[in-house]
This record gives structure tokens, C-alpha cells and sequence, in this order.
């Protein structure tokens, strides 16, 4: 998806309906009106064919629009924190093991990829790790280029006194992520404070949120959002997702306080 598809939905999402599922909103005369007619506009119909927004006439004529569910999750950075932390855990894991000859290092290499985009932890680099079921792995692995000889599927619990916070310990790098919280964080409080009514303030707020969503996004790429049970008792995802929160319904504040009428549009 194009990036300013994704600032679309990042405004409607914040803007639409803050710590909710956002509502039917006229996007006409407001900042995201603004940011539209800078260049998002276009990407509306787009949004519609891909089912990230849904849009119905108003009884006044004017054409609305709300995110669905798939377009909030992906206004998210594809996952919803809260809910990923709250799924229960069974108390096994999964592992993926697999032993792909040198000369498939192209294979090798996607299949690592894959596991990093599923958010896999790894113990080393051919043994991965997950806390969720591997239905969906089993079924694409087995049609795909890795020979099944080489690779093998587990369901398993420690057996030699290893601990779950130390598996945990060793499959993610938290110090990493937490890094990553913490320039989020730092984001945040660069949120730009004054009333959004010049074109300059305007242009320097957009640049904050879409500085803002690509740190979040690329946390989300990061985190493997573990359930609750298995989170490290220092994790700063929690709290970070709660900040955010706060801050973007601040900035919601603004945008709605925004008036087209005091900006110059640039058609």
C-alpha cells in the first residue's frame, strides 16, 4: 500500500473516532480535508475497492466515510495490541525447525523472513519459536519449496527446568524493542503544540503524524505482541500503547479544531 494511502487511514482512524471503532465523519471541511485535497484525495477510491473504507450520501448530499474493521486494523500497523496481548496461551509452543542446504540459501533465507513477518522468535537461526498454533504455517510450508525432509514442526514444553521467561528471554530481542519504545516515545513529545491554523503549522503537524506512524508501524513489525502470560516483567509495550493513546486523542483536539477557511488550499 502506498504511504499516503496508510496516512489516510491514520488520520481516520484518530480522527474519526478516538480509542474506538471510528464513525461515519464529513471529511470536508476539516484537517483531514486538508491533507486530501495536499495529495490524499485520490486515494479514497482506492481505499473503497480495498475495503479499508466503507462511504454512504448523508441526507444533506455529502459523501462520508468510516473505516471498516480490516481498514482499522491496518490503520494499527496490522495488529490490534490489546487484543493480541488479551489471547490466552495454552502453554505450548511451536516450533519450526528446518535444515536447508547452502546452496537453496535463497529459500533459506525467504523462509527466515517469512517467520520474522509472522513474528516468530528465533533460538537460532533454523530453530523458531511461536506461542500460537502453526495451522496456517503447516498448510503453506507443506505446499511450498522446502523440501519436508528438511523441515519439522513442533508442538513442545520445556522438559529441563527451562522457564518460559527464559525462552522468552532468548528468542526476542526486548532490549531492541524497548529502544524502539522509547524513540517512540520520544516522538510523542515532539507532538507539535499549537493551533493548527496556518499552512505551515498545518504542513508541520502531517510530518509529525507520519514521523509518528512509522515508528509505530515499524514497532509493530518488531514486537511480537505476545500474550500477557509471556510478556517480560520490564515490557514497555503496554504503557507505550496507553501513551499513545493520550497523545493522539490530544492531537485529534487539534485536528478537529482545524478550519479549511484558514488555510490556503493547494489544489
Amino acid at each position: 500500500m502506498q504511504a499516503k494511502t496508510e496516512e489516510l487511514l491514520h488520520l481516520a482512524l484518530w480522527v474519526g473516532a478516538t480509542f474506538s471503532r471510528p464513525t461515519f465523519r464529513n471529511l470536508t471541511d476539516s484537517f483531514e480535508g486538508w491533507a486530501y485535497r495536499n495529495g490524499l484525495r485520490r486515494q479514497l477510491h482506492r481505499l473503497e475497492q480495498q475495503r479499508w473504507l466503507e462511504a454512504k450520501e448523508s441526507p444533506t448530499g455529502d459523501r462520508l466515510h468510516r473505516l471498516t474493521e480490516a481498514g482499522r486494523l491496518r490503520a494499527l500497523g496490522g495488529r490490534d495490541p490489546e487484543a493480541r496481548w488479551r489471547r490466552p496461551w495454552d502453554g505450548h509452543w511451536r516450533l519450526v525447525l528446518f535444515d536447508v542446504p547452502e546452496v537453496r540459501s535463497s529459500t533459506r533465507n525467504k523462509l527466515r523472513r517469512y517467520l520474522q513477518r509472522r513474528s516468530f522468535g528465533y533460538l537460532q537461526n533454523s530453530v523458531w519459536i511461536t506461542p500460537d498454533p502453526v495451522q496456517e504455517e503447516r498448510a503453506l510450508l507443506a505446499d511450498g519449496p522446502v523440501d519436508v525432509e528438511s523441515l519439522l514442526l513442533l508442538e513442545a514444553r520445556p522438559c529441563a527446568g527451562e522457564s518460559d521467561a527464559e525462552i522468552v528471554a532468548g528468542a526476542w530481542d526486548f532490549a531492541g524493542i524497548h529502544r524502539g519504545y522509547d524513540r517512540h516515545r520520544e516522538i510523542l513529545l515532539r507532538r507539535p503544540r499549537r493551533r493548527i491554523d496556518t499552512e505551515a503549522a498545518a504542513n508541520a503537524f502531517h510530518r509529525w503524524l507520519r514521523e509518528e506512524r512509522a515508528a509505530w508501524v515499524e514497532l509493530m513489525e518488531r514486537d511480537p505482541l505476545l500474550p500477557e502470560a509471556l510478556l517480560p516483567p520490564d515490557y514497555k509495550g503496554c504503557q507505550a500503547w496507553r501513551q499513545r493513546q493520550e497523545v493522539m486523542a490530544a492531537a485529534a483536539v487539534q485536528m478537529r479544531g482545524f478550519k479549511s477557511s484558514n488555510v490556503a488550499d493547494n489544489k
